[in-house]
Formats: structure tokens, C-alpha cells, sequence
């Protein structure tokens, strides 16, 4: 699961303290958290359902809802936060696992070399997503 920011707005100062508030939701949910990475301007999550009949909008939408207010109410910006509209959601085999954990938890290296929109648009092509770049978010590289 993937979430957006439409500016880099995660500061490397609260980075931790974000990861465990949402890792909280999820855990109080029933759902099992195996790695999460908050970027400056999305985040990595991947996760368990407890359950098939779970609704992977009703959580997003938890996560982003909680997780605006825990920001704001901490005060950790100057200017108030929100994430953006929509989310990316893939999903994963079990045989994948490692390969999936390993490319979450190495985000800072991996966004060195390749944007979040260049990351993205990977996503939506390898899962055959079909898509027009132009409505696919605001990302903090546009120009414009």
C-alpha cells in the first residue's frame, strides 16, 4: 500500500514516531504489519489482511485520517497536513516477502537514484495497470 503526500512534508525528525502511530492502527485493527517506510513524500506500507472480507479503502482511509491528526495535533509542522487523494495498492505472494521487506526498508537508497513518480509509474506498468499519467497524482516533482 502505498500513500501520498503532494508536497515532501514527513520530516526525518518525526519519520520513526509516524511509522509506529500507523503500525498502531493496523495492529489494532488485527492486521499484520511486516514493513513500513514513511518517505518525505509517500509511504510504503505492507501488510497482512486478517481477512479477505477487509476493506483495504476502509483502512487507507483510517490510516489517513488518524494519521493527519496525529500530525497536526503534534504540531511536528508549520503548515497544516493532509495526504492526497488515493492511494496505490499491489499485492504480493508469500514467496515474495523478503524481496518485498528489503525494497521498503532500503527506500532512502532506492529514492537516490529514481523519483517517486519514476517508482510509481514502474508500479502501475509491472501490474499492468492501465493508466494516463496526467490523472495520476500530484507528485512533488511536477512541474507546475
Amino acid at each position: 500500500m502505498v500513500g501520498f503526500v503532494k508536497e515532501r512534508l514527513i520530516k526525518e525528525d518525526f519519520r520513526e514516531e509516524l511509522q509506529k502511530y500507523i503500525s498502531g492502527i493496523i495492529g489494532n485493527k488485527k492486521h499484520h504489519l511486516i514493513s513500513i517506510y514513511a518517505n518525505p513524500d509517500h509511504i510504503h506500507i505492507f501488510l497482512s489482511l486478517k481477512d479477505l472480507s477487509s476493506s483495504i479503502s476502509q483502512l487507507v482511509k483510517e490510516i489517513k485520517v488518524s494519521s493527519t491528526n496525529f500530525i497536526n495535533e503534534k504540531k511536528f509542522l508549520d503548515t497544516p497536513f493532509y495526504w492526497q487523494e488515493g492511494y496505490g495498492c499491489f499485492s504480493y505472494s508469500k514467496s515474495q516477502r523478503d524481496s518485498v521487506v528489503n525494497y521498503i526498508q532500503n527506500q532512502k537508497q532506492h529514492h537516490a537514484k529514481k523519483s517517486f513518480r519514476e517508482e510509481y509509474i514502474e508500479f502501475l506498468t509491472k501490474f499492468e495497470v492501465n493508466f494516463d499519467e496526467k490523472y495520476v497524482f500530484e507528485f512533488y516533482d511536477n512541474p507546475g
